[in-house]
């Protein structure tokens, strides 16, 4: 059916001025604890970062170590419209990553679809008094009024905590960022969207260096697309990333300038009998995270988590089933769009167990050594200071224990995409929806 000219421009008017109705502003959309895990970041939808800093330990207040109280808040990103695409440029933040510790002073990197910035966190607990050419109020004053030198000198005032933007790296991404990750050399980092990876020097906003590129010349014949991406922890020239089709590139910057050409290769050979419509988009991959050690990577897909030896490259060596139950609920949560949630994955600090997160505010937990898992619950109902979690039980079919819940009543609304966890010790930071829940081991 051909459109004329004037109901084409009143569909583009139609469009501009009834936007779809937007998701609440506060649902958080990253978590991530600094290189000590004094702090935690958590972005949302509305472009704010709030960063949680970590109580110290008083001798009347031993068990109040663990509490998390808010030391900052800041816009990082704001909504922006693309005329020349006529786009509307979301201000939720896709990811933050912190740098390690140089100074006073905290550096993070926040992103959202299209623009990365990295933002300068310091404290102010001291101001400058008695200028020369100023009054108290800050105005100039006549200089035929001074008479006498005065000394500046730093006052006590109340403690303030400033975030400022250092750099702002945009322009450099057709596509929507989904990860940032910072290079072991602390000088670089690279931004990955859809179908290109670029990397960046950290004093370099207006020039990135293309290293993947994997968009055909004829978009019709695309059949995949990039979906995160990560720098080894310890080897500044290697990275991987992870594609829709559940496969995972291992690329090493020494062997060229563009990285096109894979040095690793991982794929798990599909089993026949588990065919079905869905097969191809529950095996895209949402998160690939490195291990601390640097020898595994570890991945998500809708239904399960798989750890990879960095040594062979035909099979995974661990999978995890984080919610099998669901197989037999594809075709509902392909028709309300769950099919296509992004769960991340965290590994603890010593890379011996492994959490992802579920839906009916459930998370995971596998341990590596012991092969035993978790089903937790975060919640206002269970989660009481001090409260202890149960283990929560989810029954398939037939008799329902008092304890257990039924695959059927779970709320496919209430997910957990974004998890933390401290770098050394037993500390999580869960967020479901617009709540952040912070658990650690449990204290005499």
């Amino acid at each position: 059916q051909t459109l004329d000219k004037k109901a084409v421009t009143s569909l583009i008017l139609k469009e501009i001025h009834f936007p779809k109705p937007k998701a609440p502003t506060d649902i958080i959309s990253t978590v991530e604890f600094n290189h000590t895990g004094e702090l935690l970041a958590t972005g949302d939808k509305g472009g704010r970062v709030v960063i949680f800093q970590r109580e110290q330990e008083s001798k009347n207040q031993v068990h109040r170590r663990g509490e998390y109280n808010v030391y900052s808040t800041f816009q990082s990103h704001e909504p922006e419209f693309d005329y020349l695409k006529s786009l509307e440029i979301e201000e939720k933040i896709n990811k933050i990553r912190w740098l390690p510790q140089q100074n006073a002073a905290y550096f993070l990197l926040s992103t959202n679809d299209k623009t990365v910035k990295l933002w300068k966190v310091s404290e102010r607990d001291k101001r400058p008094e008695g200028y020369n050419l100023k009054d108290e109020e800050g105005r100039l004053r006549d200089p035929a009024t001074i008479t006498t030198l005065r000394v500046p000198v730093l006052r006590p005032m109340d403690l303030m905590v400033e975030a400022t933007p250092r750099r702002v790296f945009a322009n450099a991404h057709t596509y929507h960022i989904n990860s940032i990750s910072v290079n072991s050399d602390y000088e670089t980092y690279m931004s990955a969207d859809d179908l290109r990876i670029n990397l960046w020097n950290f004093e370099i906003t207006n020039q990135s260096f293309n290293i993947v590129d994997i968009k055909p010349a004829n978009m019709e014949e695309l059949t995949e697309v990039i979906t995160a991406a990560e720098f080894h922890p310890h080897h500044c020239n290697t990275f991987v990333y992870s594609s829709s089709k559940g496969t995972i590139r291992l690329c090493d910057m020494r062997a060229s300038a563009l990285c096109d050409r894979h040095t690793k290769f991982f794929e798990e050979p599909e089993d026949p009998s588990n065919r079905s419509f869905f097969s191809e988009i529950i095996s895209s991959i949402s998160d690939v995270k490195f291990s601390h050690s640097g020898r595994y990577i570890m991945t998500r897909d809708y239904l399960t988590v798989k750890v990879w030896d960095l040594n062979m490259e035909n099979r995974p060596i661990e999978t995890y089933q984080v919610h099998d139950y669901l197989r037999s609920k594809l075709c509902s949560l392909y028709e309300n769009d769950c099919i296509f949630d992004k769960f991340e994955c965290v590994w603890n600090g010593s890379d011996s167990v492994i959490m992802t997160g579920s839906y009916n505010n459930f998370f995971r937990m596998f341990d590596r050594n012991t092969k035993r898992d978790v089903t937790l619950e975060a919640s206002r109902e269970n989660s009481k200071p001090r409260a202890i979690l149960k283990p929560r039980k989810v029954c398939v079919g037939g008799k329902r224990r008092k304890d257990e819940i039924s695959v059927d009543s779970l709320d496919f609304s209430k997910k957990i995409l974004h998890t933390a966890w401290h770098p050394s010790e037993n500390i999580i930071a869960v967020a479901a929806t617009n709540n952040l829940y912070i658990f650690q081991d449990k204290v005499n």
